[in-house]
């Protein structure tokens, strides 16, 4: 299918490796120019050479911390023109809701929540006026379904998700889309990070872990970036101009809900 969107330009958040790599690979395949950003340099130049590569589209990259202001003001200052916009960044850790001090949830909302708003807010305007924009923040599973213990991660992604739902339907006439997509666990370090928790918790092997875990997906695996980022590029494209604020699951069936 041609999504229709070649030619455009697109900033991608944490896109050096997991599910942002996933989404950056989806888009340059569709002819989309790139602004990667990344906190780890090396891998971020890695990860742009390798698209440059395989897909022929002009990469930007930029290292920086998204979640801070200093790094925010970095990357939007060398992004330019942006067109569609993939925010993303790592999830805070895991834990008992005894654990957390007003500390980690201001740090939890910051990265999770107003990160992706701040970037809406300094980008959108400029898209409205040009009559197209795509906005795809990935949230998690966890604001369908809490997950225990991730509340720091349940807290601040769902407040980012009402922030979604009101604005994504006063933008969606202009022209701009915005839409959260909600993974489950795949393949990454976000899911070797908790699965070395259960190692550690349980006393059990890592591969003893990940058979665990994968046994509560209803697809009996974990989720590639590579179709994650399938997903996304959909949302993005010229074909998704009638999904508007919605909240869409990629979890293998995990999230056990009718609606």
């Amino acid at each position: 299918m041609d999504l229709g969107i070649s030619g455009k330009r697109a900033l991608v958040c944490g896109a050096s490796k997991g599910l942002g790599r996933g989404c950056a690979e989806a888009l340059a395949e569709a002819g989309v120019n790139l602004v990667l950003n990344a906190r780890g340099a090396e891998a971020l130049e890695t990860t742009a050479a390798a698209i440059r590569t395989t897909y022929g589209v002009t990469v930007t990259t930029i290292a920086a911390d998204i979640t801070t202001d200093a790094g925010r003001g970095q990357v939007l200052a060398g992004a330019g023109h942006i067109d569609i916009l993939i925010t993303n960044a790592g999830g805070p850790p895991p834990g008992l809701w005894s654990d957390w001090n007003r500390d980690d949830f201001i740090r939890a909302i910051d990265a999770n929540m107003l990160t992706p708003i701040a970037l809406m807010q300094a980008l959108m305007p400029a898209m409205i006026a040009r009559g197209w924009g795509r906005v795809v923040n990935i949230t998690s599973q966890s604001v369908k379904a809490p997950v225990p213990q991730l509340g720091l991660s349940n807290a601040a992604r769902t407040g980012l998700t009402g922030f979604v739902a009101g604005t994504s339907r006063q933008v969606a006439g202009s022209g701009v889309i915005i839409n959260n997509l909600l993974p489950g666990i795949h393949a990454t370090d976000r899911a070797d990070a908790l699965d070395a928790g259960v190692v550690t918790s349980q006393g059990i092997t890592l591969d003893a872990a990940r058979a665990q875990r994968a046994a509560t997906i209803p697809a009996g695996r974990y989720g590639t970036p590579a179709e994650f980022g399938a997903a996304c590029a959909f949302l993005c494209s010229q074909h998704a101009g009638f999904i508007v604020g919605q909240n869409i699951l990629l979890d293998g069936g995990a999230t056990n809900a009718t609606i």
